[in-house]
């Protein structure tokens, strides 16, 4: 597949380019139709910061003029680009976030000028060729999970990470808030969960085989104010955050700061502390009455705070070592003539699963939920491979394939011990481009019910923004083209055209700041110096 625009994520027909086009100068005036109302405020706080145009009120139909409108007969993320040489822009979108994908487009086309937050050489002109551009996307769930629980991210990390997640057309953020190692959002009723939850003695550093420490302590958690501001600047940008509170593994911090939420008839959990190491823990929620009711009120403030569809629960990894030694738990199983601790499991999940059916949502989880039974109503994020999510689908269920193999970016991006932490699967970008989310067992409709796909970033060994980035750039640039673009298959995908416009695009991820694992050999910007934002050569003045 080769797109002439250059643009990525690919799009699905390019009319043209030609060398006449149009350029936006001090003049270009901005008109929206009702519903468009934040993509404008969009470009003029973004694309008119970077190349400093005020980019006015305009009239509907005025040359001169970047126009935004609605047309209910695309797809609703869908949208038209037409370039007019010498008269204006108009991007017709599906609904508002086409529009909004429809002006990520644009803001490529400008060039790395475009991609800054002030002007880098005032008064200078920005064009873009005559053509058109027809796009819409393949997935409607094309997400990006971060884990801010092993290692926190400030507030505005998390911002920047939607604003490249929206220059990309991604539009899930799957929030990992809570885990093992930290608990990082405010529960009014249960202060200690971020008292206690949020803060750890030191830090395992490296992978969980390292014998080094980080003597210090880390910490931190969003306020309910710094996630009502992250779900609306999220929404701004068209993205859906869907929050993450892991159950009924992978709690031991809940646990630290609540003792009576573990298993306190197999060990004194009024010692446990915060966990300061990688993997799994032992320690997981009890299958009480109690722990339920904590539980349905944590979910309640997050239904207050998240207007997201799905709800992630976790459901991963729960070692049930404990389980088998309670008293309580194997009086349970018994009163509820469950086979095993695999349904005690599955009771849990099902327990949350119908309580948020019954307040409109849906229930999301690790394919771990799939043991013992899956909730009526449960979706699953396929992790360990394609096996869960197969099976998911060929019992009506949803899915989001997002496989450890192929798409967890905190994996190894090369096969030589020069990687920071040479952990797990070696996935170069290449292996992200061809990288296909539904399976080829699964019929039409079984794979009606895959709803997209995600990439996956764990922190274990990423503690900073810096390492986060090196080990999502440039992959997460191939998955978002994956997630997005009608690509043939795996085999047939022209990566050597994706290489060819990466060239390109690195220069863009230079101007947001990026810290990218950098490619082999120097890219063309770096050879000769000179502005990268031109006008076009042989772009007649506009009318």
């Amino acid at each position: 597949m080769t797109s002439l625009a250059g643009l990525i994520p690919a799009p699905r027909a390019v009319e043209g380019p030609t060398a006449c086009g149009f350029v936006f100068g001090p003049e270009t005036a901005l008109w929206g139709a009702p519903g468009t109302g934040n993509t404008q405020r969009w470009l003029r706080s973004t694309l008119g910061a970077a190349l400093g145009l005020p980019l006015p009120p305009g009239q509907e139909g005025a040359e001169n003029t970047l126009t935004l409108r609605l047309d209910d007969t695309l797809d609703p993320e869908g949208y038209r680009l037409k370039v007019t040489a010498g008269w204006g822009v108009e991007i017709t979108g599906g609904g508002p976030a086409g529009v909004f994908w429809g002006a990520q487009s644009l803001r490529q086309l400008l060039g790395p000028d475009a991609f800054r937050r002030a002007p880098v050489a005032p008064g200078l002109q920005y064009g873009v060729q005559h053509q058109t551009v027809e796009d819409a996307p393949r997935f409607r769930w094309r997400g990006l999970m971060l884990d801010v629980a092993r290692h926190f991210m400030p507030k505005d990390g998390v911002l920047r990470y939607l604003d490249l997640m929206a220059a990309h057309k991604l539009n899930v953020f799957h929030f990992h808030l809570t885990d093992d190692q930290g608990w990082r959002i405010e529960i009014e009723r249960y202060p200690r969960l971020t008292e206690v939850g949020s803060w750890r003695a030191r830090t395992k550093f490296g992978h969980r085989a390292s014998p080094l420490w980080e003597e210090k302590p880390h910490g931190g958690f969003y306020t309910r104010d710094d996630i009502r501001e992250i779900v609306a600047y999220a929404a701004e940008r068209h993205i859906t955050v869907v929050p993450e509170i892991d159950v009924p593994g992978h709690s031991q911090a809940a646990i630290a700061a609540y003792p009576e939420l573990g298993n306190t008839d197999v060990i004194d959990t009024s010692s446990l502390s915060v966990w300061d190491n990688w993997g799994i823990s032992a320690n997981v929620l009890a299958p009480t009455d109690n722990t339920l009711r904590f539980y349905e009120g944590v979910f309640e403030e997050l239904l207050e705070l998240f207007p997201s569809e799905f709800i992630h629960v976790g459901g991963d990894e729960c070692l049930k070592d404990q389980w088998k030694q309670s008293p309580t738990a194997q009086a349970r199983i018994k009163e509820l003539g469950l086979a095993d601790e695999d349904g005690l499991q599955s009771w849990f999940i099902g327990h949350f699963d119908r309580w948020l059916t019954a307040r409109g949502r849906r229930l999301i989880g690790w394919d771990e939920i799939l043991e013992g039974g899956l909730a009526e109503g449960a979706a699953v994020s396929s992790w360990r491979g394609y096996q869960g999510g197969i099976a998911a689908a060929r019992s009506g269920h949803d899915v989001v394939m997002c496989p450890e193999q192929h798409v967890y970016l905190d994996y190894r991006q090369d096969a030589g011990e020069d990687e920071p932490v040479p952990i797990a699967y070696v996935r170069t970008l290449e292996d992200v481009y061809r990288f296909e989310p539904v399976p080829p067992q699964l019929t039409a409709a079984e794979a009606a019910h895959v709803l997209g796909t995600q990439a996956n970033l764990w922190t274990e060994v990423t503690e900073d923004q810096g390492r986060v980035d090196y080990q999502a750039f440039p992959r997460l640039v191939a998955f978002a083209e994956v997630a997005w673009s009608a690509l043939p298959a795996p085999a047939e995908r022209d990566f050597a055209d994706f290489e060819r416009r990466m060239t390109d695009h690195y220069a863009l991820l230079d101007a947001l700041g990026v810290g990218y694992r950098p490619p082999a050999g120097p890219l063309p910007w770096q050879k000769r110096p000179g502005v990268l934002g031109r006008p076009l050569e042989g772009t007649p003045p506009n009318r």
